[in-house]
């Protein structure tokens, strides 16, 4: 049977699969392991499983309806801190208080990198997830001046922004990464909105832009910034010309613009924040999908500078993905393993450690991870708020759910946890880009 017919049936099945939301494990014959497994500094690694399709389980974005929330864990309340919003995705508290949030969504894509059938096929699975409408290009301004847990004012803060994402400030001036570049603004404290225009300071890889999300942190001192960038392809079948500079940690003078590559291999690190035991830079990893249920684990893990992390070559340390072809042995040699695998396919996004003063001191030093949902896992995985212990810096033990119960009988999503901020006055809030509500969960 020729290709184009191959293609055809293939895509046919697929509409199917997400016109239903059923699975596609019927050419895996695999049965997923606990989700537990997969946890970890030592998660279970089955045999990889490669298929014809890969497993598909699209959960429908459904939202949540009135009165409906998020089920938080005993000894919590939760509220809805702002609502009405347009694919919140990250989050940025200012000094004062304020809180800033991301509301946006992935470019278009450049004519021709489209990505064929596997791109239009997977543009109908993230449509029915909520990952496609347009972006609003915005940040938006959040003010809880009365202290209740719901921001009263809520202003557009900067507007025609490029995909934003990730914010950080550095002295009086506000950093924004866009989709292509780092910018910055002016920025006084108390501002509700800010009009003058930006001023880039380096450009980023873009194009294609398969992962488009680019965090941003900043160093103590303000000296340096780090970008996360995701790969441009799940293992590199665009080319490995079009990684330049992607699945890697960016370091970045905000002086004088120059980048530089601090770790590799890291195949796409959206969440991104300081150990404060150690004080080490720590990424949350969304690792590679298609060969099976239980491969690979997203994980999170400290970033050594010049640091190799498998991508695309390996995973989990020195397991070899056979696809990739032509193999680098050498480059194999020298992966380091995560320190701690988070699920197979959880899509884990929002990554924070809780410091000193910010949300309950019980959990101080540990990590809250946001777990966005897989969409080719059976049965489905993530799609909940969880903490990991650390002691001694290190992470230790299975994670708690913190926050849960965005999937309902059905098999639906009502949200999907991206960002996530322990804040200053007790609250950890949540970006939720399907319910399009930052959700805050607090003691009481």
């Amino acid at each position: 049977m020729p290709w184009s017919s191959l293609a055809k049936i293939a895509a046919a099945v697929t509409i199917l699969i997400v016109a239903g939301g059923t699975a596609a494990a019927l050419w895996s014959g695999q049965k997923a392991l606990p989700e537990q497994a997969g946890y970890g500094p030592d998660p279970t690694l089955p045999e990889p499983h490669a298929s014809w399709l890969p497993t598909l389980k699209v959960a429908k974005a459904v939202g949540f309806k009135e009165g409906e929330k998020p089920d938080v864990a005993a000894g919590f309340r939760i509220t809805a801190f702002a609502s009405a919003l347009d694919h919140p995705r990250w989050l940025y508290e200012l000094p004062n208080g304020d809180v800033l949030v991301a509301e946006s969504n992935a470019p278009p894509k450049p004519e021709g990198k489209e990505g064929g059938l596997r791109g239009w096929v997977q543009g109908l699975f993230m449509q029915r997830a909520g990952a496609r409408a347009p972006s609003a290009n915005r940040i938006s301004l959040l003010r809880d001046a009365d202290g209740d847990g719901v921001a009263e004012v809520k202003t557009a803060f900067l507007e025609k922004l490029s995909s934003p994402f990730g914010m950080a400030l550095i002295g009086d001036q506000l950093y924004v990464a866009n989709a292509d570049a780092v910018v910055r603004f002016p920025y006084k404290p108390g501002d509700t909105r800010i009009s003058a225009a930006g001023t880039k300071v380096a450009d980023l890889p873009a194009g294609r832009n398969h992962h488009w999300t680019k965090s941003l942190l900043a160093s103590p001192d303000g000296s340096r910034l780090y970008v996360g960038v995701g790969s441009n392809s799940n293992v590199g079948e665009n080319g490995m010309v079009e990684e330049e500079r992607r699945a890697a940690v960016l370091e970045i003078d905000p002086a004088s613009g120059r980048s530089e590559l601090f770790a590799t291999g890291l195949r796409n690190p959206v969440g991104i924040d300081w150990n404060p035991v150690t004080g080490e830079l720590w990424v949350a990893v969304n690792e590679r999908d298609e060969i099976g249920h239980d491969l690979v684990p997203d994980f999170m893990t400290s970033v050594k500078r010049g640091g190799f992390y498998g991508w695309p070559y390996s995973y989990f340390g020195q397991h070899v993905d056979r696809r990739i072809e032509p193999q680098k042995p050498e480059l194999v040699a020298k992966a380091i393993k995560p320190d701690y695998a988070l699920g197979s396919h959880t899509a884990s996004l929002g990554l924070a450690f809780v410091k000193a003063g910010k949300f309950d001191q019980s959990f101080q030093d540990g990590a809250i991870i946001g777990q966005h949902g897989s969409w080719n896992r059976n049965p489905p995985a993530g799609y909940r708020v969880i903490f990991v212990r650390f002691e001694g810096g290190k992470p230790t033990g299975q994670p708690e759910t913190l926050m849960g119960g965005f999937l309902n009988g059905a098999g639906e999503a009502r949200g999907r946890p991206v960002g996530v901020l322990p804040d200053s006055r007790g609250g950890l809030l949540v970006a939720d880009d399907v319910g399009n509500v930052i959700w805050r969960m607090v003691r009481g």
